[in-house]
């Protein structure tokens, strides 16, 4: 049975509260085990917790969970392009899969909670890329 950690960003819990019950949920009904929450205070924070878990030998692979909101600038679509390329080379670097679970950029609250979802889509995507890892 795989085991897979999550990061959870804590800006807008109440929608990545939500999503985190969401992923636990989905992991449990694929058959993985949920070894780590980590908890970072918003995405931005959450390629070191990341990276932490993706290294260890005893995680498979890892979710990054959390809602970029937009505000008045542009500073949503910063963040998100950052954290998103981040995530990207650490799954490369460790050669493991990371869910992106984060919903955003150009967002409003009210869509961050209909997209809770993207948590269950996040770990379907580890779960497919193990999978397909597996004969590689």
């Amino acid at each position: 049975m795989p085991n897979l950690g999550i990061v959870v960003s804590e800006f807008h819990a109440d929608v990545t509260e939500r999503m985190l019950v969401r992923a636990e949920e989905h992991a449990a009904f694929q058959g993985l085990t949920v070894t780590h929450v980590v908890k970072v205070p918003g995405v931005f924070d959450m390629p070191l917790a990341l990276k932490r878990l993706i290294r260890r030998d005893d995680v498979d692979g890892v979710v990054a969970l959390g809602a970029v909101v937009q505000g008045e600038t542009g500073h949503d679509a910063v963040i998100m392009a950052q954290t998103a390329r981040q995530i990207a080379d650490l799954a490369v670097e460790y050669e493991k899969p990371i869910g992106l679970g984060i919903s955003g950029p150009g967002q409003t609250k009210e869509q961050a909670l209909d997209r809770v979802e993207k948590a269950r889509e996040a770990v379907e995507a580890v779960v497919k890329l193990l999978q397909t890892l597996e004969g590689v």
